[in-house]
This record gives C-alpha cells, sequence and structure tokens, in this order.
C-alpha cells in the first residue's frame, strides 16, 4: 500500500484549481504527488491511500481538478480501484471526490478559460 497525506506530503492549506490561481492548486498536486504516486500503485498493483484529515479545507476546484483531472487522464474504472481516501474528519469528501472522477470526461483537459 502507498499513501499520501495531503497535509504532511504537500499542505495544510489547499488553494484553487490551477497553478495560476495562487499556491498549492489542485492541478500541482496531481502533477506533483498524486499522478506519480498513482503510477507507482498501478505498476506495484498496490492501493493508494489518500489521507485528507488535517488541513484546513479544500475548495470544490482543488478536488475536481486534483481527483478529476486524474481521471481525465487514466481510465475512470482504474482510478476508483486504485485510490482509497481516508476522511473521518469530514467523510463526505469522499463521495465528493468519487463523483468528480465519475462525472470527468474521458481525456479532456476542462476548459481553462
Amino acid at each position: 500500500m502507498i499513501k499520501i497525506n495531503i497535509c504532511d506530503d504537500f499542505t495544510e492549506t489547499p488553494g484553487a484549481r490551477y497553478r495560476n490561481e495562487g499556491s498549492y492548486s489542485g492541478e500541482e498536486f496531481r502533477d506533483t504527488i498524486l499522478e506519480p504516486k498513482y503510477c507507482e500503485a498501478c505498476q506495484k498493483k498496490q492501493k493508494l491511500v489518500i489521507e485528507l484529515d488535517g488541513g484546513y479545507g479544500y475548495a470544490t476546484s482543488f478536488l475536481e481538478e486534483a481527483f478529476g483531472g486524474l481521471a481525465r487522464k487514466y481510465p475512470k474504472n482504474e482510478v476508483l480501484e486504485t485510490l482509497t481516501f481516508v476522511s473521518n474528519d469530514e467523510p463526505s469528501l469522499i463521495t465528493e471526490i468519487e463523483e468528480y472522477i465519475n462525472h470527468a470526461s474521458d481525456n479532456k483537459k476542462r476548459n481553462r478559460s
């Protein structure tokens, strides 16, 4: 099992969707931490556990860009099978993230206009 603790490995204060909107964006998290760990987990046929607790909250745009963005690059079913989420502070985040993954447009980037 491979783990990411967002607060320890990235930040306690996640930002907005894109890098150009400020520090600690969902795009930055996906590109620098989530995707490399996801690829490692897939290669090793292991689960990737995402620990969401301990921070100061998550913007919807951060979560959608990080996890929905991953599902736009890789098959949704593979993403859902590989990722496991832990959120004792706010359990509803897990359902929210799963919805972003399920509703991501396959292999398409969001319009950045």
